[in-house]
């Protein structure tokens, strides 16, 4: 058994693919409109190395309001491979403003930092 995808709904699927090919340097598919959803669209995207793909999609009737925490998936979070790398993607990050939470070692061990994407949803670089 193994994931096929992750989905992650965003409001500017444009600005969405191009964080992941900037900051991880993802590879994006092609735009999908669907005919069974009008106002669907989606893209997979593939980071280097990584097995599982991810699915940004959008549609018109996602809610303006501000994100709220609720019931489902919080955060994908992506392995750098190095507390080097967490360092230099944080500071690249905060320097365009989407640093949340600086590099630390958590109480269970792990490097990390928390920075957003250009809508606010967050991921976890860990080392």
């Amino acid at each position: 058994m193994k994931v096929a995808h992750v989905a992650l709904w965003t409001r500017d699927l444009e600005a969405a693919a191009n964080f992941w090919r900037e900051y991880f340097g993802a590879a994006i598919g092609q735009e999908y409109r669907s005919a069974r959803r009008p106002g669907f669209i989606s893209r997979f995207i593939s980071l280097p190395g990584a097995e599982t793909p991810m699915e940004l999609m959008t549609a018109p009737w996602l809610e303006d309001a501000a994100r709220a925490d609720r019931v489902g998936w919080d955060h994908i979070a992506i392995s750098l491979g190095s507390a080097q790398a967490v360092n230099d993607m944080a500071a690249r990050c905060q320097r365009a403003g989407l640093l949340l939470s600086a590099p630390r070692t958590t109480g269970d061990g792990f490097y990390e930092a928390v920075i957003a994407m250009p809508d606010g949803t967050p991921i976890e670089i860990t080392s």
